[in-house]
């Protein structure tokens, strides 16, 4: 089965919605797939790594810079 990669792009939305987004993609999406996420909530860094301990989702990447957070997400 090949990978696919989703992207969210949610500058601009502030908590609790960038975490409940992803919880809905996650939901949607297989397992092995990739979610990129883009945001600008300052507090999404800490939801999405709550969000990881709870659902099967394991950070691949995070890069912060000019306040904006990219994460690379994948479902196991």
């Amino acid at each position: 089965m090949k990978t696919k990669k989703y992207i969210l792009n949610l500058l601009g939305f502030k908590c609790p919605i960038p975490v409940l987004k992803i919880s809905k993609k996650f939901k949607e999406i297989s397992k092995g797939d990739i979610l990129e996420v883009n945001t600008d909530d300052p507090k999404a860094e800490k939801d999405i790594n709550e969000l990881s301990k709870n659902i099967k989702i394991k950070i691949l990447k995070k890069v912060i810079l000019d306040n904006k957070i990219f994460f690379k997400l994948k479902k196991y």
